[in-house]
């Protein structure tokens, strides 16, 4: 087994001015900090990514849209509370009350959510949230659910997406240090997401531009997309998160035509690129030990650390993840520990910026 099992040893020192708090002037004019054979590394911009593949690669992306979950009310009392929307509870669904839920599981009442509650303390069942003023959206607290959340009710004629849409906030992460703003709505979105779902955006993803994919496109990369909801176990940090061994169940989806286009590609000695955390998930959750990926949906708890044996993918682009962080230790799964560390001095040393919405890595095994 890897030496490194333990969370500090995958702990490093990042100046807080390191942190991008917003995005570059143009998604592809970030850096690109690419990773070849052995340590080999080059430094390039995000729009020159099309030099490092290959016409009969494939380039999967997470077409999962952020949706606007974060909602700021008040108790009846004037109390102020934080919300965190995370997806619709057991049974039941954002979209058709004839449609399957989030989970996999038949729907019944749409308006029925799974919470995040700050201060949750005091937020029990019977309390109600205002977001809006009083004619805005009434959410009340039905039940608890595990692991300290809630399960709370959307009272309101809209839609649960407009609603949403509506009276929520854009949930950037804590530590980007500030409230979204109106920019973030577009800006904290893949160019292609499709499919609302996720509480945070598939951050690899945002580099890229329409005209930026046309190109690869050209040049004979074959573009497929999955969808993965992104859920906060993803973002797990500590020896708890080694511990429990799996991550918080999330939703995805596996296309049959890009399972087709994936596994056409490995016949013909073409290449998988990943691009995030949330692809490579979705892949090798439904990875046969020959490589060849399945179609399908459902839910994953799909835990990559060191040592893991990758099935479906070949090359992965990333963003620079926290420390300690699930994120981290999949990527140095997938580089190997020595290299993908030393990546990430690297890119201190040389000021790249870090998170969301800073600078990728790619990476080819």
């Amino acid at each position: 087994m890897s030496r490194s099992v333990r969370s500090s040893d995958y702990d490093y020192e990042l100046p807080p001015e390191l942190v991008a708090r917003y995005p570059a002037a143009r998604r592809d004019a970030s850096r690109l900090l690419a990773i070849g054979q052995g340590r080999a590394l080059r430094h390039l911009r995000f729009g020159e990514i099309g030099d490092l593949m290959r016409p009969g690669d494939v380039l999967v992306v997470n077409d999962s849209k952020v949706i606007p979950a974060r909602v700021l009310g008040r108790k009846t009392t004037g109390a102020k509370v934080e919300l965190l929307l995370l997806r619709p509870a057991a049974g039941s669904s954002v979209g058709d009350p004839d449609a399957s839920s989030g989970n996999g599981r038949p729907a019944s009442d749409p308006h029925l959510w799974e919470a995040l509650a700050r201060p949750a303390r005091r937020l029990g069942p019977g309390h109600n949230v205002l977001a809006g003023g009083s004619s805005g959206l009434r959410i009340e607290v039905v039940g608890k659910g595990r692991g300290g959340l809630r399960i709370v009710k959307l009272r309101t004629e809209l839609t649960v997406l407009e609603a949403i849409e509506r009276f929520g906030a854009v949930p950037l992460p804590p530590y980007l240090g500030r409230d979204a703003e109106e920019a973030d709505r577009e800006r904290y979105q893949t160019v292609y997401a499709r499919k609302p779902g996720s509480v945070a955006a598939p951050t690899a993803g945002l580099h890229f531009t329409p005209e930026l994919l046309a190109h690869l496109k050209k040049r004979g990369i074959r573009i497929a997309s999955v969808t993965l909801h992104v859920g906060p176990g993803t973002f797990r940090v500590g020896d708890q998160v080694l511990e429990a061994n799996t991550l918080h169940s999330e939703f995805f989806d596996l296309p049959e035509r890009t399972a087709r286009a994936v596994n056409r590609a490995r016949d013909r000695g073409g290449r998988v690129w990943a691009v995030g955390t949330t692809s490579v998930r979705a892949l090798e959750s439904q990875a046969s030990p020959e490589g060849k990926v399945r179609a399908g949906s459902g839910t994953t708890e799909l835990f990559i650390k060191p040592p893991y044996h990758f099935r479906a993918v070949d090359a992965l682009v990333t963003n620079f993840h926290l420390p300690k962080s699930s994120l981290l230790m999949l990527v140095a799964a997938f580089g190997g520990y020595d290299r993908a560390m030393n990546a990430y001095r690297e890119a201190v040393s040389l000021r790249y910026r870090f998170y969301s919405y800073g600078d990728a890595m790619a990476i080819v095994r």
